[in-house]
């Protein structure tokens, strides 16, 4: 079995892809069987898709919220599951007008 780099593995498959063959008349050339060809035109596709998928990651900061948030923040588990957390302050009537628009949704 012939151990290929990275760099012939590379050239092994622009050639395939720009000799428009089929694999099996491709393979036959190149003197390599067609499983080799699709072993390395698999890891190739993989090897891409990882690529594109760390490409798409964005570094993101926390922060923790001000203590004034921290110290009014609350979690409202309404009867149907809902739940409604905040930290803003609600005047009583604000409140219980949240909760019936929230229980009649």
């Amino acid at each position: 079995m012939q151990k290929r780099t990275a760099e012939e593995v590379e050239q092994l498959l622009k050639g395939y892809e720009e000799s428009g063959l089929s694999r099996l008349e491709f393979c036959q050339r190149a003197g390599i069987p067609v499983t080799t060809l699709d072993y390395y035109r698999g890891r190739s596709t993989r090897k891409a898709a990882a690529q594109r998928r760390v490409a798409g990651l964005v570094k993101v900061t926390l922060e923790a919220p001000p203590v004034d948030a921290q110290r009014s923040a609350f979690t409202l588990t309404l009867a149907n599951g809902r739940r409604i957390e905040s930290a803003w302050t609600f005047s009583d009537s604000d409140l219980t007008r949240l909760i019936r628009i929230a229980e009649g949704a």
